[in-house]
């Protein structure tokens, strides 16, 4: 399990479902978006059958917090690439 701290929020990367680090704002502005997913924990047993386990939240972060977010996420010790650059052209 690992903290990272951007500005004033600290995320567990254990609930870290999905990164989507080319986007942009509705100003145009560069953002890198995080999808949170924390588990719900239903006071039934039997209503778990029934219920999404999970609770889903995007954040969006800008600036020096998603350039921050970009250089974590695409940094070789925290994430292994299995479609490299350059191989992704000859992707069909």
């Amino acid at each position: 399990m690992t903290f990272i701290k951007i500005q004033n929020v600290v995320i567990n990367t254990s609930y870290v479902a999905a990164i989507n680090l080319d986007s942009q704002t509705s100003l145009g502005e560069k953002s890198v978006s995080v999808l949170i997913a924390t588990p719900k924990f239903p006071l039934l047993q039997w209503d778990t059958v029934a219920q999404n386990l999970y609770h889903y939240e995007w954040m969006e972060f800008t600036g020096q917090a998603a350039t921050a977010l970009q250089d974590y996420f695409t940094n070789f010790n925290n994430v292994i690439d299995l479609l490299p650059q350059y191989q992704e052209s000859g992707v069909v």
